[in-house]
C-alpha cells in the first residue's frame, strides 16, 4: 500500500489490476474525520504513505497540528455535532480540490449504562457523534465526492453495530443508526460512481477510546484489555481501511468485520489469567 493511487482515466497495466503502478499527476484526496487519535490518526498516517493526499478533521488544533508536521496532510479543526463547522469543513476541502474518498471515523462511547439506569445525556451525544456526524459531513461532502468520478464514502463502525452486549445499549444504538446509513446510502447511490463501505472492527486497543468510555478511568480502561493477546491496534483497522480504498474502483467492500483472534463476538473474549 505504499504506493501512489492512479487516475481512472488513466490505463493500467495488464499486471496492475489495482491500478496502483501508474504514476498520476495528482494524487487522490482523502478527508479523515476524528483524526487527532487512534484510528484516526493512524488511517491518514497510512493514507499519506500510499500517496493520497489527505484532510484530517478533528476538535484538537494541538494534535491536528502535531499530525500535520508528522505526515505533512491538510488539517481543519472542526466539530462535526455543528452545522456551521461542518459548513465550513465542506467549503475549505472543495476549496483545495476534487474529494475521493470521506472515512468517517469520528465517534465513540460514553459509559456502561444499563437500560433501566440510562444517562440519556450520554445516549444523546453519543446519537450525535456517531449518528448525526457521520450524516451531516457525509451530506455535506456527497456532492463532491460525486463529482470526482470515483469516490468512495467509508463508515467506520463496530461489531457494536451487528450485535449488542449487557452496558453497551447506548453506544449498539448509536452504531446501528451509523451502520444503517451506510446501508442505506449504498441502495441510494447504485449505478453511481461512489463506494459505501463499512469497517466494522471489535476490540481494538488504542490510548484514548476506553479512557473516554470509563471518564477517565484508567484502572478500568485497562481492565477491558486485561489477559487479551494481542487486541486489535489502529495500525490494523487503518491497514484495512486502505485495503478497501486501495481495490480496483468497480470493487465495493460493503462491509469488512475485523476481530482479534481472541474475539470470537462482542462477548466472548479469551484470557490468559
Amino acid at each position: 500500500m505504499s504506493q501512489q493511487q492512479t487516475d481512472p482515466s488513466q490505463p493500467v497495466p495488464s499486471g496492475d489490476p489495482a491500478g496502483t503502478q501508474v504514476a498520476r499527476s495528482t494524487p487522490l484526496r482523502a478527508v479523515v474525520t476524528g483524526a487527532s487519535s487512534g484510528i484516526g490518526a493512524a488511517t491518514v498516517r497510512h493514507l499519506c504513505r500510499a500517496g493520497w493526499d489527505v484532510v484530517a478533521v478533528a476538535r484538537r488544533a494541538d494534535r491536528l497540528a502535531a499530525l500535520a508536521e508528522e505526515t505533512g496532510a491538510q488539517v481543519v479543526v472542526a466539530d462535526l455535532t455543528v452545522a456551521d463547522d461542518v459548513a465550513r469543513l465542506a467549503a475549505e476541502v472543495t476549496a483545495g480540490g476534487p474529494v475521493h474518498a470521506l472515512v468517517n471515523n469520528a465517534g465513540g462511547a460514553l459509559g456502561t449504562d444499563r437500560v433501566e439506569v440510562s444517562d440519556v445525556e450520554r445516549w444523546r451525544r453519543m446519537y450525535e457523534i456517531n449518528v448525526l456526524g457521520t450524516l451531516q459531513v457525509t451530506m455535506a461532502l456527497l456532492p463532491a465526492l460525486r463529482d470526482s468520478g470515483r469516490g468512495d464514502v467509508v463508515v467506520l463502525t463496530s461489531t457494536a453495530a451487528h450485535g449488542t452486549y449487557p452496558g453497551g445499549a447506548g453506544y449498539v444504538a448509536a452504531k446501528h443508526g451509523e451502520r444503517v446509513i451506510a446501508d442505506t446510502l449504498r441502495l441510494e447511490l447504485v449505478g453511481e460512481p461512489v463506494r459505501v463501505i463499512e469497517i466494522a472492527p471489535g476490540m481494538v486497543r488504542t490510548e484514548e477510546f476506553s479512557l473516554t468510555r470509563f471518564d477517565g478511568d484508567q484502572a478500568k480502561a485497562d481492565a477491558v484489555y486485561a489477559g487479551v493477546e494481542e487486541p486489535l491496534t489502529a495500525d490494523d483497522v487503518a491497514d484495512a481501511i486502505t485495503w478497501t480504498l486501495t481495490r480496483p474502483h468497480h470493487v465495493n467492500i460493503d462491509h469488512l468485520m475485523i476481530r482479534p483472534r481472541a474475539q470470537a463476538s462482542n462477548t466472548l473474549v479469551a484470557r490468559k489469567s
